[in-house]
């Protein structure tokens, strides 16, 4: 009996809307985008940390958290959203409508033998993006739709939008992390997702904070607002290793500077990082090159949790695209023809040495 209690505890337990890994066994939930999952190894890791380095705007890495939300939403996992920036009730009414009907998932397929137009795409590569080949993990989502509010209004949502007056702040210069870190801290024990926690029946706490270190989080000084980023990153990955919650956590970057060793830093106290590249307002947005997609995604850092070396991806040159009813991650295919080929043509161009006269071939070029 003694040996077997010891296995008992270390059952994986079953909670909808997560799968075990194939490699570690570790849990994961989905984040609500089936092409990121297969990028990322299956799925998110509980206890895990996602980091989003928001595009220039944000506006992609806000349609990313709205997937992430629903995502939880239709997996009936409870939900603490935290912004300081967006209206929550606002966010909540633009959560997307998952698809249900399976025939009405776009022609996913239909599009990819349109493709096949020339020889050169046969052996393109793409990102398997179906749902666990039928099973339930990870849905489809349709932008143009918003979700049932009742559907929400009966979804467990802690929200926080704004610190309480007169905390007490000994840790933080900027009081709202103190009271962040708080809250969190008491939803995870009063819905005893904890490990050593014995609920009735165990659930998974998803946590989505927007937009954190922006302009609302600063402090009087740059020193003291990167350290109570840093902190709170620290305290808030303590508290996440030891429960069953999974968090992704957006930061605009660009109010930094796109300082490295800031980022470096982000990333590091992270347990995946991905950074989304938009082409708005840069020289790509009319780069025939780049004329399919809206912008690039970098992986910056891959989970590496219970395991001896991270998930490989197939490939790390992936591009992003914002359709009307969907959002797609893929492999960047470059087109195998441009339109304007002055370039090429000039790049094939013969070119002579210096040691030649004028445009006649030399014995002497090389």
């Amino acid at each position: 009996m003694a040996l077997d209690s010891p296995k008992s505890k270390s059952r994986i337990p079953y909670i909808p809307g997560t799968k075990p890994s194939i490699k570690n066994a570790q849990l994961l939930v989905s984040t609500g985008i089936p092409s990121l999952d297969h990028i990322l190894g299956g799925g998110l890791p509980i206890g895990s940390i996602l980091l989003i380095e928001e595009d220039t705007y944000g506006t992609y890495a806000r349609v990313m958290q709205k997937y992430f939300i629903a995502e939880g939403i239709v997996s009936n996992h409870p939900l603490l959203i935290a912004s300081l920036d967006t209206e929550l009730t606002t966010l909540l009414s633009e959560i997307p409508a998952p698809i249900t009907d399976s025939s009405s998932e776009p022609d996913v397929q239909s599009m990819d033998e349109r493709m096949k137009i020339a020889w050169r795409y046969q052996n393109l590569r793409t990102i398997d993006s179906s749902p666990m080949g039928g099973r339930v993990f990870g849905h489809f989502y349709d932008l143009t739709k918003s979700m049932d509010k009742k559907v929400i209004d009966n979804a467990n949502i802690t929200q926080w939008q704004e610190p309480m007056k007169n905390i007490k702040n000994h840790a933080f210069e900027n009081p709202a992390y103190e009271d962040l870190l708080k809250t969190v801290s008491k939803t995870l024990k009063s819905g005893k997702y904890f490990t050593f926690d014995e609920p009735d029946k165990r659930n998974v706490l998803r946590i989505s904070i927007g937009s954190l270190g922006s302009r609302m989080w600063f402090c009087d000084s740059e020193e003291s607002t990167h350290a109570d980023i840093f902190k709170f990153l620290y305290c808030f990955r303590a508290l996440l290793r030891n429960s069953y919650a999974v968090a992704t956590i957006s930061i605009p970057i660009l109010n930094f500077d796109n300082n490295d060793n800031f980022v470096e830093r982000l990333e590091h106290l992270s347990d995946i990082a991905v950074k989304l590249e938009s082409f708005a307002g840069s020289a790509k947005e009319t780069n025939p090159l780049f004329k399919d997609y809206h912008g690039l995604l970098h992986i910056q850092k891959l989970p590496a949790l219970n395991i001896l070396a991270p998930h490989t991806p197939e490939s790390r040159d992936l591009a992003f695209k914002l359709r009307r009813k969907k959002f797609i991650i893929e492999i960047l295919h470059l087109p195998p023809e441009l339109g304007d080929t002055t370039q090429r043509e000039q790049d094939e161009t013969p070119t002579t040495s210096s040691c030649s006269a004028g445009g006649k071939k030399n014995l002497l070029d090389f």
